[in-house]
């Protein structure tokens, strides 16, 4: 009788989180671009996980927060400002809420982040979370990024991770991407991934697509909420966060992102391949 050939199992396809970012000397530089309805959420999100990463030994966060815009009455409710900060900086109302709740010293910047903004002495950090309105802002940020890639070797902030987050009325996604290739180790269980592709590059067509939907601002809370769902936002900001705290705690990666539908109460996760 012959033998049955053994078949290989094959390996799980995962991503191993750089080391240097779960076992750092001082703060992790991160920059969060726009404070709108997902970036006021995401920066509560990882002003917790800052403070819980401190107690377990880790040194946390230092983030920058970017936004050139000015809070409005139709951005309360939807967004995390009330009525006594209308007129204020939303980077600027928002950092100084956070800095006090938490005891923080992050930076607020009322400014783009674009390429007028950024240089090779600024703008640079391990970590960018985009949570911008326009398809045109996020290939800017891929572009900035490219150019800190090839002239940042070595450079203790050099960019190393990408996760932007995009939505309509009651959809959205997060995509988590590496600026370049991440050194991965060898394993017998594991298939390391060391790129994860840009947004841009993975979902070009989409962004593209959507850039024809109407991006203009909003006269009234009531028209706000009519072109974005209320939790839309906060839903995406907790599940982001989520996949940004197991990167941390756990080191390894089986997902890179997700797809989400509010309405129908439904998530599509994206896993490394």
């Amino acid at each position: 009788m012959k033998k049955q050939a053994t078949v290989a199992t094959p390996l799980i396809p995962v991503h191993i989180v750089q080391k240097e970012l779960l076992q750092p000397y001082n703060p992790i530089a991160v920059n969060l671009i726009g404070a709108g309805g997902t970036g006021s959420q995401m920066l509560t999100a990882l002003a917790r996980m800052s403070q819980a990463l401190n107690g377990l030994n880790h040194p946390g966060f230092m983030v920058t927060l970017f936004d050139d815009d000015t809070v409005q009455a139709p951005n309360l409710a939807r967004q995390l400002f009330t009525t006594g900060e209308l007129g204020q900086f939303k980077s600027v109302a928002l950092i100084n809420r956070v800095n006090r709740f938490f005891g923080l010293n992050w930076k607020a910047v009322t400014e783009r982040y674009d390429k007028d903004y950024c240089s090779i002495a600024k703008g640079m950090a391990p970590l960018t979370i985009s949570c911008v309105d326009t398809v045109k802002a996020r290939f800017e940020i891929a572009d900035i990024l490219d150019i800190y890639k090839k002239n940042t070797a070595g450079h203790r902030d050099k960019p190393l991770y990408w996760m932007d987050f995009g939505n309509s009325k009651e959809t959205g996604q997060v995509l988590l991407s590496t600026i370049g290739d991440i050194k991965q180790p060898s394993s017998k269980q594991f298939s390391p991934t060391a790129n994860l592709p840009y947004v841009t590059d993975e979902y070009k067509d989409l962004l593209i697509a959507s850039e024809q939907t109407d991006n203009t601002p909003s006269c009234s809370l009531a028209e706000a909420l009519a072109k974005q769902d209320l939790f839309i936002n906060s839903a995406l900001a907790n599940l982001g966060a989520s996949l940004l705290w197991q990167m941390f705690r756990e080191g390894i990666l089986y997902h890179k992102g997700f797809f989400l539908n509010l309405k129908e109460f439904r998530t599509q996760p994206l896993k490394i391949a």
